[in-house]
This record gives C-alpha cells, sequence and structure tokens, in this order.
C-alpha cells in the first residue's frame, strides 16, 4: 500500500510570518485600539499564548508589522522609480511614486495600509522604534521635489517640506475613504497625479 504524503513541517519563521501577516489584516480593518491578540491569533489559526513565543507584547507585534509595512511601501516606491528611463522628467517622477505609493497602500499590501491608518494612533515608544524607516521614505519625497524644483518644474513660491507634508498627508488618507465599489483605483490614482503636477507646477497655458 503506497504511503500517503507527508505534511510539509511548519518552520518558526513561516508562522511568525502568518502572525505578522494576521496581525497586518487586522490593524488595516479595526485599527490599532481595536485590534486584540486573540483576533490575531485566530486569523493566523494559532492559541493566543503562543504568539508570545514569537513577539514579547502586543506592541512588539504591531511595531514589527509597521516596520515592514513602512519598508514594503518605501521599497515598492524605490522599484517604480529604478524602472524609469534615466531621462524621465523630475515632474514624471512625482507621478510615478504617486502611483506606486497609492498602489501598495490601497490594493497590494496590507501591511502599508496599516502604517498610513495606524501611525498617528501609536504609543511614543513604538514610533520612535520606526521614526529611523520613515525618515528615509521621507528623504525620498524630498529628493523628488527637490528635483522638480532644480529642473524649474515647481512654483518657486512653495514651501517645499509643507508641499511633501501635504503630498504625502493625502495620499495616506485615501486609506480612509476609498472605497472600490465607488471609484476604481486607476481613477483615484490619475486624479492625485493631476491635482499633485498641477498643485505644484505651473499652469499649462491655454
Amino acid at each position: 500500500m503506497a504511503k500517503g504524503k507527508s505534511k510539509k513541517p511548519v518552520t518558526p519563521s513561516a508562522t511568525r510570518e502568518r502572525i505578522l501577516a494576521a496581525a497586518a489584516t487586522i490593524l488595516s480593518a479595526k485599527g490599532y485600539s481595536e485590534t486584540r491578540l486573540s483576533d490575531i491569533a485566530d486569523s493566523a489559526e494559532l492559541r493566543a499564548p503562543a504568539v508570545y513565543y514569537y513577539f514579547d507584547s502586543r506592541e512588539d507585534l504591531i511595531a514589527e508589522v509597521m516596520a515592514v509595512g513602512q519598508r514594503r511601501l518605501r521599497e515598492h516606491v524605490e522599484s517604480a522609480l529604478a524602472g524609469l528611463p534615466s531621462a524621465t522628467a523630475p515632474m514624471d517622477r512625482i507621478e510615478t511614486a504617486v502611483q506606486a505609493h497609492l498602489q501598495v497602500e490601497l490594493q497590494l499590501s496590507d501591511f502599508a495600509t496599516a502604517v498610513t491608518r495606524n501611525i498617528g494612533q501609536l504609543p511614543d515608544e513604538v514610533r520612535d522604534r520606526l521614526r529611523a524607516e520613515g525618515a528615509e521614505y521621507i528623504g525620498l519625497w524630498r529628493g523628488l521635489l527637490e528635483a522638480a524644483r532644480r529642473a524649474g518644474q515647481l512654483r518657486p513660491d512653495l514651501d517645499l517640506r509643507a508641499a511633501r507634508m501635504l503630498v504625502m498627508g493625502a495620499l495616506n488618507w485615501t486609506t480612509e475613504w476609498w472605497n472600490p465599489q465607488q471609484g476604481s483605483l486607476s481613477a483615484v490614482i490619475e486624479t492625485a497625479q493631476s491635482l499633485i503636477r498641477h498643485g505644484l507646477g505651473f499652469a499649462t497655458p491655454h
């Protein structure tokens, strides 16, 4: 009689990733204050005490989800920019970054959605752990805007820091209101690109 196939053993790293993915999904849907370890454990098909084998506390788990989300968002945007021809105009690069940011935030990653929906609710000690990664992504956007200004594609009267904060804030806020049943992702991306291009740049002459 033929022997049945043995199940592939579950490694600790695979279980840890399953917990992180479950936490990202629940944080995206419920927010920081309503996320419970018991819900995460149920989603990951574990008993709640098992979570503490991989993470010291609820805050430790949430901090890791946020760190992964920040990193994936930045890497996705960096990858999209790296795929552009070297001669791409700075404002076109900004449009590409807008598209990549919204894609990963609204469609590709619960981790990125968890970051944008919850970063303002985190306790200070968790936010402090995320500061370096967040600063790296802010630096990416600062570089995009500065390049556009040097190329003469940004209005000279704009405060670049305020412009960056407003652009990133608007992009991040889409997780709070976008509903795929009320408008396509492509429509949101195209609208955001148009608003940013024409808000930061010069009016197109008629």
